[in-house]
């Protein structure tokens, strides 16, 4: 069994897209926020000399975390799916009525070298809350970065 484990390489993560509605959206150069975690409930149990006696843990509600895309900031924003998507929102709101107005569901795909889809985190109800363009300099010869919020309302590893 332990030999099994060092023979399967492990996933490198430098190729990764974001996908919505099944078609790659944006080539990202970071992701963080992939957190797939559960609330705790703690309880306490007292004897009766009213000294702690057990403490007991139980699985809680599933939390959402807020993914965190890094990208090259695009040289036409009014021709951005991304920017396109934050402006319409920024401008039209989100309907309270209507849970798929503006709010899409979509995945982080990693591959190998080969092009091979090795891991999948899928999002459900994301939208973006926030673009940050990088700090500007005249000293820097780097590409400009920007940082998107993308809040969502739960998150899985579904390979």
């Amino acid at each position: 069994m332990p030999n099994d484990l060092i023979s399967v390489d492990p996933i490198i993560a430098q190729n990764f897209f974001l996908e919505i509605d099944g078609s790659v959206v944006t080539i990202l150069a970071s992701v963080s926020g992939l957190d797939v975690e559960m609330e705790v409930a703690s309880t306490q149990q007292v004897g009766k000399d009213g000294k702690s006696q057990t403490v007991k843990t139980l699985a809680g509600r599933n939390k959402a975390p807020d993914l965190s895309l890094v990208r090259m900031a695009p040289p036409d924003s009014t021709q951005d799916k991304m920017w396109g998507w934050f402006n319409d929102i920024m401008s039209k709101g989100i309907l309270q009525s209507d849970r798929t107005n503006n709010r899409k569901s979509g995945s982080i795909v990693m591959y190998d070298s080969t092009h091979v889809e090795v891991a999948r985190f899928n999002f459900t109800n994301g939208w973006p809350s926030k673009i940050s363009t990088d700090q500007l300099s005249v000293d820097s010869n780097d590409p400009v970065k920007e940082t998107i919020t993308l809040t969502i309302e739960s998150l899985a590893r579904v390979k």
